[in-house]
């Protein structure tokens, strides 16, 4: 009797595939770490406690971003119990007589120019980055694919006016197009994540162009035209789920690059208004005291480095592991 071979699905292929690569397992790993901090930032970071009781009364004061209430001071009376995040301090919290603080046991990585904990900071500003990174990507991959795939399945005039358009906007350098025209606009993370959106599809559309010329001639794809199938269902039913892999490679490199935009924007002074913590801000600050506050420089710039270096190795371990060739 013949043994029985398990056949594996084609996403079970590529996480085996890509779980081989250690040092793309750890980017991989450093990204959700980076996801924790972002979505837990009010429980690791703040000056309002997770927990507190006032005359037996228990109340989650982290979760009303309005109170007013100063809570280090409250938590003195008897009656008043409470239990901080582990960096007490809030991103905004400004403390004139303890600026420029080098790292210690009261702030872990020092303080900026106005007394603010760089740390509370750090871990405020991933949720801008992160933000920034995925909006801007998701907006620029919708467009990018969408116009990819007009252009790969009806070829001829459709073909050659988006060709021409994707041509036109890779002849612009994107950072200088960013900045000439957020220049012209408020200062707000919206119209960063829609800037950064709008002028990056361009190598998205040029991958999904192709995946689907070399698609549109398979035998599936004249399987569906011929029993009567349209070209919405074809294009989004039957050639695209197969044409997404090169997109979602490009896109983790995209994410690492949009967040390599913003900080160098913020660092500019083109990012988001203060006092909206950034990492690029961060390091904005730098420049004024790089003699001396070295932490200012160190730790956003680490940040920065290992983040984008994570989504690289990342996306070069899904790279590797949708290529059949290394099967």
């Amino acid at each position: 009797m013949k043994p029985r071979i398990k056949s594996r699905s084609y996403r079970r292929l590529v996480w085996d595939q890509f779980r081989r690569d250690r040092v793309s397992v750890l980017g991989l790993i450093f990204v959700l770490l980076l996801f924790a901090v972002a979505l837990a930032a009010p429980l690791l970071a703040g000056s309002r406690p997770i927990i507190a009781s006032v005359d037996g009364e228990i109340s989650f004061p982290f979760l009303s971003g309005n109170s007013q209430v100063a809570w280090k001071e409250e938590v003195k009376s008897e009656n008043v119990w409470a239990v901080f995040p582990i960096v007490p301090y809030g991103p905004t919290d400004i403390e004139l007589e303890a600026h420029l603080l080098p790292p210690g046991s009261d702030h872990y990585l020092g303080t900026d120019d106005r007394g603010r904990d760089v740390l509370s900071r750090l871990i405020h500003g991933s949720r801008v980055s992160l933000s920034v990174g995925f909006v801007a990507v998701s907006i620029y991959a919708f467009i990018g694919v969408i116009l990819g795939a007009l252009a790969g399945y009806y070829g001829g005039r459709v073909d050659t006016v988006i060709s021409r358009a994707i041509e036109v906007m890779m002849c612009f350098p994107t950072f200088f197009l960013i900045l000439t025209v957020l220049a012209f606009l408020r200062p707000s993370i919206y119209n960063i994540m829609v800037v950064i959106g709008l002028t990056g599809w361009p190598g998205v559309a040029r991958l999904v162009r192709g995946e689907f010329l070399k698609q549109r001639k398979l035998d599936y794809v004249m399987a569906a035209k011929a029993v009567g199938a349209s070209d919405a269902r074809v294009i989004f039913y039957h050639i695209l789920p197969n044409s997404l892999a090169p997109v979602l490679v490009s896109a983790t490199f995209g994410i690492a690059g949009a967040i390599l935009v913003e900080s160098s924007l913020a660092y500019l002074g083109f990012g988001v208004p203060p006092p909206t913590p950034s990492w690029g801000e961060i390091l904005s600050q730098s420049k004024n005291y790089i003699d001396f506050a070295w932490w200012l420089t160190v730790f956003p710039g680490v940040a920065i480095f290992l983040t984008v270096t994570a989504y690289n190795l990342v996306g070069e371990g899904l790279r590797d592991a949708v290529d059949p060739r290394l099967k």
